[in-house]
């Protein structure tokens, strides 16, 4: 998929359900992964679920946001984090594959770790092959895991003697290492619930589990940038005196810039990458940034009100850790960009009609007593099975159940029950009953997709 000089926009193309098949439409056509930016994380969930139907082999790669807010004094949730930085440590090990990565506005808009420190910020090791435990323990310090009696969650670790639980970033579950005085005896996968064996493994790999990380250099780094903006820091300052400790101080992550000697963007860790943007971006990036600068005026204020008790909260620069307008520009300028619109556009060769269009919904019908609703669906299929292939989605297998036995009332026969649409054959008439957690149905060229 080559760049193009501008973005090119797929009107008619963002119906619920339908961009996700345009999507994996994009993935199958492109070199390489494809970036996509949602609006936020209902629309990502709801992307998850129609890849899964329209694509359920395809590889789909989350990359979340923050959930705290921007200044927050709270750090995001050791889950998030986690899940963060399990995708950032795939993608600068030069991960390649045909994929989708999902992510939302607020998560491409914030600057990261740049790759080369993910990369370098890697452990190994090997079954049969010496493991220097106090190196290890300085690495769960340095990269922000977190010492536990039992592990639950990522980022957790637990040593007792010569075994050593540890649950790295992703979502593969937690790993039991046995030493045996100083090789590694036995390694293997386990569920933190039942403590059984899930399987051996003869290699471990540790990514950091947090975007800051308290090397010599970092906190070096952290304690002249944090000085040379906010002066002199005294004893009351519990992050920087936290920080120049070794320790991880709660919230430090929105500090980020003064950690690092640079950050970079996910679109740099996929720069081939085409992108994708979800309707109603350019919106939803100004809303975003107005919201990201309220906030950073509120702690200015603050830090400047000589009456404010408690610890003073210093806050960094916004366009150290976000992105505004002119840096977005400049991030995405170049990439193969793609933007949906569910709206018409005026023609032009940048438009391309994706022929997607919200379906019928029946609200007539659903307000009117005397109208038969499930004869008016009746009529709907019947009709659109002339020319294309019908699917009714339902959010679970009994919905679906109950859904049969109403069409089947209301003498609409001959349906299939479907896991994927990889299940539909070629051609036309025919009728497929799926579970996809679907909020409003579509019409397509050779398909139309009802919702319950």
């Amino acid at each position: 998929m080559k760049p193009l000089a501008k973005e090119t926009v797929l009107t008619g193309g963002a119906p619920e359900g339908y961009d996700a098949q345009l999507l994996a439409d994009l993935v199958a056509r492109a070199d390489g992964p494809v970036i996509h930016v949602a609006r936020d994380d209902a629309r990502l969930a709801a992307l998850r679920a129609g890849l899964g139907f329209f694509a359920p082999d395809l590889p789909v790669l989350e990359f979340p946001a923050w959930d705290c807010v921007p200044y927050d004094r709270v750090s995001p949730n050791a889950d998030v984090s986690a899940r963060r930085m399990a995708t950032l440590a795939l993608l600068a090990d030069g991960f390649a594959r045909k994929s989708v990565i999902l992510t939302t506005l607020n998560a491409a808009t914030q600057r990261l770790p740049a790759r080369a420190t993910i990369a370098g910020a890697s452990f190994t090791a090997e079954v049969g092959k010496q493991l220097n435990l106090e190196d290890l323990k300085a690495y769960f310090i340095r990269m922000g895991f977190s010492p536990a009696p039992m592990v639950m969650e990522p980022g957790d670790y637990s040593i007792r003697g010569g075994l050593i639980d540890i649950y790295p970033p992703g979502a593969r579950g937690p790993v039991r290492l046995d030493l045996f005085g100083d090789v590694l005896d036995g390694a293997r996968r386990f569920d933190p619930e039942s403590q059984r064996t899930i399987e051996k493994i003869d290699r471990v790999e540790l990514a950091p589990v947090s975007e800051v990380i308290l090397d010599e250099d970092a906190i070096a780094r952290f304690r002249r940038n944090y000085r040379h903006s906010f002066g002199a820091a005294g004893g009351t300052d519990p992050l920087y005196e936290a920080v120049s400790a070794g320790l991880k101080h709660q919230g430090s992550e929105h500090w980020l810039p003064f950690f690092h000697e640079r950050l970079e963007t996910l679109f740099d860790y996929l720069p081939e990458a085409p992108v994708v943007l979800d309707d109603q971006i350019n919106a939803a990036r100004a809303a975003r940034w107005e919201s990201i600068t309220d906030q950073y005026e509120n702690r200015v204020a603050a830090m400047q009100d000589k009456g404010h008790l408690g610890s003073v909260y210093k806050p960094v620069p916004p366009k150290l850790l976000y992105l505004d307008d002119a840096d977005w520009s400049e991030t995405v300028a170049g990439k193969a960009l793609r933007q949906f619109s569910p709206l018409p556009q005026p023609s032009g060769p940048n438009v391309i009609d994706a022929g997607g269009r919200i379906g019928r919904n029946f609200a007539p019908e659903r307000q009117r007593e005397e109208i038969s609703l499930f004869g008016a669906l009746a009529e709907h299929i019947a009709e659109k099975r002339r020319t294309g292939q019908v699917v009714l989605s339902s959010y679970s297998e009994g919905s679906r159940e109950r859904f049969a036995t109403l069409l089947e009332d209301s003498g609409v026969t001959g349906f299939t029950n479907i896991a994927s649409a990889r299940d539909i054959p070629a051609g036309k008439g025919g009728l497929f009953l799926a579970i996809w957690g679907l909020e409003t149905g579509f019409e397509a060229p050779g398909l139309t997709v009802i919702a319950e």
